[in-house]
């Protein structure tokens, strides 16, 4: 079955419903089911109004539905203001625009919504991959506005495409020039209103049983690192982020909940050993938290932001993290933290709610008994606990069973399985039952090293939680009770700690992505890279990034030698002048170029070697208004006369003067 040949009408306005089509599409992700619904329905009425030829629907119909439409993004959102409902009601008004045109007018009202409507995209996500399908999407929409430029016959849909393209590329360069020259303010990329940045998962100033283990799931980048000296081990790369000391039962919290305003006046440090300096580029996370690797000074410069640390050493922003922010930090390998103490200042690392978990209670009675007996200290303690585990043969796992009242007792005695925060707060539990002053940590893990670029990926799985004991004189000390059972999660990863599984089902694909060195992990490895590339250089790319890229940019155009730069300098003047001379020796040619790119547009293009006799014959078949015609019939006839005939100089220049008032 042959389809019918469509008429110029109908096939241009069905590329502008496709290249609307196109717009509005990405935004189905986040508008509301039925505003999607209507788009599409009204979009598809109007290509079949325009398949079979039938007038447009009349504006008093439309109106009402508009209206009520309207109404409907009100009652979905409770505002008409902010960015979710200003993008739905762009959506619908460009889909009802196709239904009332009627007018050249009412065309560019629907080629400009639709531009408009495709920077709203980025709203959403200004990822890499969103940039290039806005790429694809704006030729699409050049393509439809070059269309209907044209007056008469009209080019291959190929060559209109090609020819949008050309036009995209040629505002490539100046679109480029003013990104990297143009003053930049601070902030990021776009300025969005109020409602456009949602919650994001991450790291809680709150942990209970099962609270990490859905991080463990997502695959969100939370942080990437650059190391400007050698990297530590894997399991040396501990990132700091919230301490947890207080504990009700159930759910281990901050001592006073959150209060950002404590100070870290008291809070004293000795940093020994290798200094690791480290760049630490961290999404918008919606939090305050700052991750530093153990251990960090707590007087971290962040630029653009006022930051605190508190007397745990946490580091934190006085405002949440609604964009990606870069910094950097030096840590140290060696440390002590606070082994000055005041033993009688740490009794808040030892308070235990009453009737919870009698048994491990006693259990940690006994180890301080023994350990008095024993004259040992706290180092004994914490070694003895480490050994039950391992010895116990506890499961590290993202599916460990429910857990009831005295939770601790019944992950310790009964179930043995459990996450990285199971181990962490029973731990802590259990050295605070013995008296020894304890807390919980949580942060990140390790990280993935990615080989093309240098750079350390943090994500979401890599949360982790551990522990701090204080010892006298030692001050405070890591303690990673999930290492003593799964010691391959801080060595390798936690893909490596747990069963494999089969991504989509295919057991040869495990293989694949345990191994750094097959296609597939490096394949991943450099679409990795291209993210960060484009969240470095083009999202990331602000008033400090631009100062000192330009500077570099200065100083390597200062270092060439004189001599070259004023080879270089003659050469363009050189070329400048003799393409002014070219243009202007032979002005009738270009006049005739001129009107070849005229000609052009009317779906006319000159064969090789055609002279003008030939052409106006095919001028005089074109679909165009008889004065025009008959104008490009009496220019082609003075062309020919002035590029083959023998004229004088005043016939000349009249003839060349009345080629100028032809074209215009």
């Amino acid at each position: 079955m042959r389809l019918p040949v469509l008429t110029r009408d109908k096939a241009d306005t069905l590329l502008l419903v496709v290249a609307a089509l196109l717009v509005i599409a990405p935004h189905f992700a986040h508008l509301p089911l039925w505003t999607s619904a209507t788009v599409c329905v009204t979009l598809f009425w109007r290509a079949l109004l325009t398949w079979r030829g039938r007038r447009l629907p009349p504006v008093w119909l439309l109106l009402p539905v508009a209206l009520l439409a309207m109404a409907g993004v009100w009652y979905s959102y409770r505002t008409l203001l902010g960015r979710d409902p200003g993008v739905a009601m762009l959506a619908l008004l460009l889909a009802f625009k196709l239904l009332e045109m009627h007018a050249r007018r009412d065309l560019f009202v629907v080629l400009f919504l639709s531009f408009f409507l495709l920077l709203t995209n980025f709203f959403y996500s200004q990822t890499m991959l969103t940039a290039l399908g806005m790429a694809v999407t704006l030729v699409v929409l050049l393509t439809a506005q070059l269309t209907f430029q044209y007056t008469g016959a009209v080019p291959p849909l190929a060559r209109r495409v090609r020819l949008a393209g050309k036009v995209a590329l040629l505002a490539t360069p100046l679109a480029a020039l003013l990104f990297i020259g143009f003053p930049r303010i601070q902030g990021p990329l776009w300025g969005l209103p109020g409602d456009a940045r949602s919650a994001r998962t991450g790291i809680s100033d709150t942990m209970a049983p099962g609270s990490m283990t859905n991080l463990a799931l997502s695959e969100e980048v939370a942080f990437r690192v650059r190391f400007l000296d050698p990297a530590p081990a894997q399991n040396r790369l501990y990132w700091r982020g919230v301490v947890l000391s207080n504990y009700d039962g159930r759910t281990w919290t901050r001592i006073g909940g959150t209060p950002y305003r404590r100070n870290a006046d008291g809070l004293t440090m000795a940093l020994g050993g290798r200094a690791i300096r480290h760049e630490i580029t961290m999404e918008a996370s919606e939090r305050r938290y700052l991750f530093t690797l153990e251990l960090t000074r707590p007087d971290l410069p962040v630029p653009g932001q006022r930051v605190a640390t508190s007397d745990e050493l946490e580091t934190f922003t006085l405002r949440p993290l609604q964009q990606r922010i870069r910094y950097r930090a030096t840590a140290h390998s060696q440390y002590t933290l606070q082994a000055d103490l005041d033993p009688a200042l740490t009794g808040k690392w030892l308070q235990l709610p009453a009737g919870f978990n009698p048994l491990t209670l006693a259990l940690g009675a006994r180890l301080r008994a023994l350990a008095q007996e024993r004259r040992e200290g706290t180092p004994e303690i914490v070694d003895a606990v480490l050994r039950l585990l391992r010895e116990k043969r506890f499961e590290y796992t993202l599916e460990p069973a429910l857990l009831g009242r005295h939770s601790v007792d019944e992950f310790l005695f009964r179930t043995r399985q459990g996450f990285c925060e199971h181990f962490a707060g029973s731990f802590v539990f259990l050295m605070r039952a013995a008296g020894v002053p304890a807390r919980v940590v949580t942060g990140y893990q390790g990280g993935e090293f990615n080989p093309v670029d240098g750079y350390v990926t943090v994500r979401q799985s890599d949360a982790h939680a551990w522990a701090e004991v204080w010892i006298a004189g030692q001050g405070w000390r890591r303690v990673d009770p999930t290492a003593a059972v799964a010691p391959e999660r801080v060595n390798a990863s936690l893909a490596r700690a747990l069963p494999a599984q089969a991504p989509f089902g295919l057991t040869g694909l495990i293989a694949l992505q345990n191994d750094k060195d097959s296609w597939l992990s490096r394949l991943r490895f450099r679409i990795n890279a291209m993210n960060n590339a484009w969240n470095q250089w083009v999202l990331d790319y602000n008033p400090e990034r631009q100062q000192n890229f330009l500077a570099e940019l200065w100083d390597k155009v200062g270092t060439w030698h004189t001599p070259a730069a004023a080879a270089l300098l003659g050469l363009l003047i050189w070329g400048w002048r003799r393409l002014r001379r070219a243009r202007a020796a032979d002005p009738v040619q270009a006049a005739y170029a001129r009107l070849c790119r005229q000609l052009a547009g009317h779906g006319l293009v000159p064969a090789t070697g055609e002279g003008p006799h030939s052409l106006v014959l095919r001028v005089r078949a074109l679909p165009l208004p008889e004065e025009r015609k008959a104008a490009y019939a009496e220019f082609l006839e003075l062309y020919s006369a002035l590029r083959y005939r023998a004229l004088d100089d005043d016939e000349r220049n009249r003839s060349a003067a009345r080629l100028a008032s032809l074209l215009r």
